[in-house]
């Protein structure tokens, strides 16, 4: 049996804020002197920057749908 994990604009922008909070402790700590890690964390944040606005666009436009008001042209 599969499950399908759809994550919600809501979660990956509390994901997201998580790897800011990660990217200001690293920094305090010290490791953000380190460049792999601190690029491994900003192309992490990168890509969750893209899945949210991914999600918010899908999650208006299927409001809009149901509303009846799907957009044309």
């Amino acid at each position: 049996m599969q499950t399908e994990a759809t994550l919600t604009a809501a979660k990956i922008r509390a994901d997201l804020r998580l790897l800011y909070a990660e990217r200001a402790l690293a920094d305090l700590e010290g490791i953000g002197a380190d460049p792999t890690y601190m690029d491994d964390l900003l192309d992490d944040i990168s890509s969750l920057k893209e899945a949210y606005v991914g999600a918010v666009v899908t999650e208006i436009a299927t409001l809009r749908a149901e509303l009846g008001a799907a957009l044309q042209g």
